[in-house]
């Protein structure tokens, strides 16, 4: 590091502490030309691959694109803002650890798919229609059906019922 003071490549550290929450590391320096101190922050450079879109166009991931196509599919559901921040961060984490330079949009369409899947029914079917280009009603209950047969139990007790469930006592005969 370089003596922002007097340009000396020669510096010493005589601090180092965490700060932003623990992604970054704060640190004191020392010229050891000028003696001045000067304070220097370090985080991490995590590169995320490029997206690879179906017609071969290659563009640089956007999680804000990322987040807002699962705001949009979330629309008035009753999911948290900290909830949709967690998912984000997993698939970004997923995509990273792949080790490659490039992913695939249907990968990362995938991975949102799955989050969805986790966090609710209902963002999960409006995602799976835009991103599957569903044509007619047949898919949307092929979709549906799928998805009852996949959920867990626990999951779904979480979640708003995608159907309307109906009441056992409905038809009453007189």
């Amino acid at each position: 590091m370089h003596c922002p003071f007097c340009a000396c490549a020669e510096t010493k550290v005589i601090d180092s502490r965490l700060a932003g929450e623990g992604g970054q590391v704060r640190r004191r320096r020392e010229c050891l030309e000028c003696a001045e101190r000067f304070t220097t922050y370090e985080t991490p450079e995590l590169v995320m691959p490029f997206v690879v879109k179906n017609d071969g166009e290659r563009e640089p991931f956007d999680e804000h694109k990322l987040r807002g196509g699962m705001q949009r599919s979330l629309e008035r559901r009753p999911v948290s803002a900290e909830e949709v921040e967690q998912a984000v961060i997993r698939i970004k984490h997923a995509l990273r650890t792949t080790g490659e330079r490039e992913v695939s949009a249907r990968r990362v369409g995938e991975l949102v798919m799955e989050e969805l899947h986790d966090l609710d029914q209902v963002a999960y079917v409006r995602f799976a229609s835009v991103y599957r280009s569903f044509q007619d009603v047949e898919a949307f209950r092929e979709e549906i059906d799928r998805l009852q047969r996949t959920r867990p139990p626990d999951r779904a007790r979480r979640q708003m019922s995608l159907l309307p469930v109906e009441k056992k006592n409905r038809r009453r005969r007189k």
